[in-house]
């Protein structure tokens, strides 16, 4: 019998202006996502991720202890408690990257992982946490400190990378080695900085472990920052390293698409890549 899933990411605009509270960002983010969501489970959608941070604005470019009001607890703050009722509504699979406060004064950049019955099954923490201008995350995340874990979902092994993460291959064979048929990767990224990588690290990291991934960026200018154009273009690519389906640049988008997971073992049986890994001869890896 064969395995298609069908998957659903989500790019937009920040709604407000940044001299708005976390709380009236959270509300408005939820209530522009709230549609979309409901489309996917009239669609059937199975599996379905938002971009980073996903409840507000991308804050990183200032250094201001407002935004620290933007974490809440995982998984009983509002957002994933709201998720798994979603989720459950439509037996649908929900990653939620949002900011989490784990005690006063911790802050992770975080993805808690829903099952399709409503079940919280865990999170991930953003394991790669840059510090360039414009950028300014180790002011805002701790690194994460909860390794690479893989969710057995309903429909599929789901694993979680976020971002910046997406630069460093190790994490994502760690995401193959745990047994990921899919990553998702929700970002916040920039034109005139790594646009060019944007197509090429992705299906690389699909390839090399014979997984699927998900990439998910935001859209627009967000003031009064002004670090560049988020440039949306937000796709799946298949374990082939081939986009299946890719959203615009510039416009709030849901992308739907069915996927073959039984590519997986096809493309993994045609190159053995997990197999002929010498890891006795990395040890260099972990010294440097």
């Amino acid at each position: 019998m064969s395995r298609t899933v069908k998957a659903a990411i989500i790019q937009m605009a920040n709604k407000l202006d940044t001299s708005a509270s976390c709380e009236e960002h959270r509300k408005a983010m939820i209530e522009a996502h709230v549609p979309y969501i409901e489309e996917a489970g009239k669609q059937g959608v199975q599996m379905l991720c938002m971009q980073e941070i996903f409840t507000g604005p991308y804050f990183c470019p200032s250094q201001d202890t407002k935004w620290y009001d933007a974490a809440e607890a995982i998984p009983d703050g509002p957002t994933t408690q709201l998720m798994c009722e979603y989720a459950k509504k439509y037996s649908m699979v929900i990653v939620v990257p949002i900011y989490e406060e784990h005690m006063t004064g911790v802050y992770y950049n975080t993805a808690a992982v829903i099952d399709a019955d409503g079940k919280y099954l865990g999170k991930y923490r953003k394991m790669h946490i840059p510090q360039v201008a414009g950028f300014w995350e180790k002011y805002f995340f701790k690194p994460g400190n909860l390794g690479y874990p893989v969710f057995d979902t309903a429909y599929g092994k789901v694993g979680v990378y976020i971002c910046y993460d997406r630069h460093f291959p190790d994490g994502a064979r760690c995401l193959g080695l745990n047994g990921a048929e899919i990553v998702f990767n929700p970002s916040a990224t920039v034109a005139g900085l790594s646009q060019y990588l944007w197509e090429l690290e992705q299906p690389a990291h699909a390839v090399a472990n014979g997984y699927y991934v998900a990439a998910i960026n935001r859209i627009g200018e967000e003031a009064p920052w002004n670090i560049g154009r988020f440039y949306g273009s937000s796709y799946f690519v298949n374990p082939r390293g081939k986009i299946v389906a890719q959203a615009s640049e510039d416009k709030d988008e849901m992308v739907v698409t069915d996927l073959d997971f039984d590519l997986i073992r096809e493309v993994r049986n045609t190159w053995q890549f997990f197999r002929d890994r010498r890891p006795e001869s990395y040890g260099q890896l972990t010294e440097l």
